[in-house]
């Protein structure tokens, strides 16, 4: 399969990449490097990776980024941050992608334990994990035809553990290989309207 990665230069990206790269053709995107950039804020960005890489049978979404902050000094400014990027990034990467990828070509893309394990500071994301995952399960009952849609929700990741360690306390990590194994069965699998649970 041809396997659009969006976030290919990221911890869980680079996890998805060595799962399915000894058995697919991945083609590589980021903000700032790899085969083709895009920047999921932007539609128009969006839009051009898609007429630049043509079709494809998978597209897959490591990549969004949150604010995390104390409740009490949250405003619409910084939620916004989580909205426009994971939210409406990934949203939009379906929305645009839909009528550019290949027939019975699947989405995958990404949440994370916070939307049914919250942590002090960790309000944005978890909003913004759910609105995702509400967002997946809905869309897969009016995909096209053979089209699906899925999204992989790790626990914290063991290699990010350094920066995320203050908040994530009693949590088990979960290895950037491992939660790539969601990925692959979201993408080599059947299922659709699904949330892949690895933690």
């Amino acid at each position: 399969m041809k396997v659009l990665l969006i976030g290919a230069s990221g911890i869980i990206g680079k996890g998805v990449d060595a799962k399915l790269s000894a058995r697919h053709d991945i083609i590589r995107a980021s903000r700032n490097s790899g085969d083709v950039t895009v920047d999921l804020k932007d539609p128009a960005s969006i839009r051009a990776m898609f007429e630049k890489v043509g079709a494809v049978d998978a597209v897959v979404s490591t990549t969004g980024k949150v604010h995390f902050g104390d409740f009490a000094d949250m405003d619409e400014e910084k939620y916004r941050i989580g909205i426009d990027d994971k939210l409406f990034g990934q949203v939009n990467l379906v929305l645009i992608g839909r009528d550019y990828v290949a027939d019975n070509a699947s989405f995958t893309l990404t949440t994370g334990i916070l939307s049914r394990d919250p942590i002090r500071y960790g309000s944005s994301a978890s909003m913004v994990n759910g609105a995702i995952e509400s967002f997946v399960k809905a869309a897969a009952i009016e995909m096209k035809p053979g089209q699906r849609i899925n999204a992989v929700s790790p626990g914290v990741i063991l290699e990010a553990m350094e920066g995320y360690a203050p908040y994530f306390r009693g949590h088990d990590p979960v290895p950037a290989a491992r939660a790539a194994m969601g990925y692959a069965k979201s993408v080599e699998g059947l299922q659709t309207g699904q949330v892949f649970e690895i933690f």
